[in-house]
């Protein structure tokens, strides 16, 4: 009986594990094929004029979209980051985990984290672009941008507070450490990584934005000279070569660029979130 009971359960392994490594080729071949698809279509079309100063139909030049991909990505991340993480704070470590407004705040970030990108572009254009008078704007833009990549940080956040054990919290408690002083020297340290797992997810969805960036942040291809300049990213500036039909050739070669442009800032987290494990284990 045992020996059937031992065999089934084997047998259900080799399953799982079957699928499990089936899904994880499928998952590869997918990626690969896509990313070695824009790359064949897009490295043949980069040359000098796409990384002009300045944006002509003629260059059809991303340098003043890089630019503002990066403006956006660093603005949007100042105004969510510690939004974010301060509701995490509060969230794991104030309110013990419990209570019916921990679960209403809960329910809500789940619920904006599902809520399609043009939706945000709607509001963003109503109430920020319309509503505050900004206008098609940088700053409208990175506050819809914000809001949108804010439910991420939390959860992420919330999870990497949560797995740190709470012998820290004792042990801090144990010196005389008080409440905030434990939150910043101890316990945020140790959640880190996590911390930045969201943030990496953040800025990916940030760059690969386009629907939600039209509504609110408009498309010139110019360098902004205030928050209140319109403004154009890699993303809109690639979906605005493509729909026009013109310049296909261009539009896969920002596609290279900014698949490039994540592949840096994912190596660069990588390379951070390593240096401060390894200060932990030397800790």
């Amino acid at each position: 009986m045992n020996n059937k009971a031992t065999q089934g359960k084997d047998l259900l392994s080799v399953i799982l594990r079957g699928i499990t490594v089936a899904a994880a080729v499928i998952t590869g071949v997918t990626v690969a094929i896509i990313v070695g698809y824009i790359l064949i279509k897009g490295i043949p079309s980069i040359d000098s004029s796409l990384f002009a100063l300045n944006y002509t139909s003629d260059n059809q030049s991303l340098t003043t979209s890089f630019i503002n991909t990066v403006l956006m990505t660093a603005l949007a991340l100042v105004i969510a980051v510690p939004l974010g993480v301060g509701a995490a704070i509060y969230l794991t470590e104030y309110t013990r985990n419990s209570g019916k407004l921990v679960t209403l705040i809960r329910y809500a970030a789940e619920t904006l984290a599902g809520i399609p990108s043009i939706v945000y572009g709607l509001f963003g254009m109503l109430f920020f672009v319309v509503s505050l008078r900004m206008g098609f704007s940088l700053l409208a833009g990175s506050l819809t941008i914000a809001i949108m990549v804010l439910p991420t940080i939390m959860r992420t956040s919330e999870e990497a507070l949560l797995s740190v054990p709470m012998q820290y919290r004792e042990g801090a408690f144990a010196l005389g450490a008080g409440k905030l002083r434990t939150v910043f020297r101890v316990i945020l340290p140790a959640a880190s990584s996590g911390i930045l797992s969201g943030m990496i997810l953040a800025i990916g969805r940030i760059v690969g934005e386009s629907a939600a960036l039209i509504f609110t942040a408009g498309t010139v291809a110019e360098f902004p000279t205030s928050v209140f300049s319109s403004t154009r990213t890699l993303s809109v500036h690639m979906y605005s070569l493509a729909s026009e039909g013109l310049h296909i050739d261009k539009a896969y070669a920002t596609a290279v660029v900014l698949l490039a442009l994540v592949a840096i800032i994912n190596a660069a987290a990588l390379l951070v979130m390593r240096r401060i494990t390894k200060g932990r284990q030397h800790l």
